[in-house]
This record gives structure tokens, C-alpha cells and sequence, in this order.
């Protein structure tokens, strides 16, 4: 995607293309995505609100690494709600681990987008335990 694609209002279709982009498990392409100085918080970590990566390089690589242990990692898209420089991206992931553990979980994303980039990622998904 150009940068003046990246330019454009918050649409569904941005919304899609991120979302191939972390189907693409290509992590410089999903950073393209990002402002310089975001701030991606992450589902799970050691704070209230799991572990906040900043920055596009820091994000970059924090994702790149989640590739190498989680080679097949993917998004299904459910539902998306847009309004204004905010979104929120319903979906389920999918993914096997190279120690065993096998991901399948249901999700959401809330953005806040600036100048058509992400400035703020904010992950959750669904903790699954055993019946």
C-alpha cells in the first residue's frame, strides 16, 4: 500500500488491508501501517492492559518474533465498527506454536488512527480453559 493509501479516512477497506497485512505475517509490511511513535498493546503481559510495545520499530519486531514461534498465525475477520479516527476489528485467530500450543481464540482490536496510520492498537481476546 503507498503512503498516500495510508493517507486516506478510516475505511473498511484500510481495515482489510491491515488485516491482510497481518495475514501476510510480513512484519515490515504491518508496520507501514503504523505511526513512528505508536503504541501497540498486547493481549496478554505483565501490566493491567497486558504489555505495551512503543514504537513502529519496537512493533515491528515484537511481530517478527511472534512469527518465528507462531509460523502460521492468521486472521479471520467477523465484524469492524469505524467511527471517526476510531475502530474496533471483531476476529478470530488461528495459529499452531512451535512448542505444542495451539492458538484459537476470538478477539478484538481497538484503533485510534492519526493521519490514516495506526497511533494506538489495543488487543484482547478470549482466555480459553477446559470444559
Amino acid at each position: 500500500m503507498s503512503s498516500s493509501e495510508h493517507k486516506a479516512n478510516v475505511t473498511h477497506g484500510l481495515l482489510a488491508a491491515i488485516m491482510d497485512a497481518f495475514n501476510s505475517r510480513d512484519a515490515d509490511r504491518i508496520a507501514s501501517f503504523f505511526q513512528e511513535d505508536a503504541v501497540f498493546h498486547m493481549a496478554s503481559g505483565p501490566e493491567p492492559d497486558g504489555r505495551a510495545v512503543k514504537g513502529k520499530e519496537a512493533i515491528r519486531k515484537v511481530l517478527a518474533d511472534r512469527f518465528e514461534v507462531i509460523p502460521d498465525m492468521r486472521w479471520e475477520r467477523i465484524d469492524e465498527y469505524i467511527t471517526g479516527d476510531r475502530a474496533v476489528s471483531l476476529w478470530r485467530v488461528k495459529g499452531n506454536a512451535l512448542d505444542g500450543t495451539v492458538l484459537d481464540y476470538r478477539g478484538c482490536d481497538l484503533f485510534v488512527f492519526r493521519d490514516g496510520l495506526i497511533q494506538d492498537k489495543d488487543t484482547y481476546w478470549k482466555i480459553v480453559e477446559p470444559g
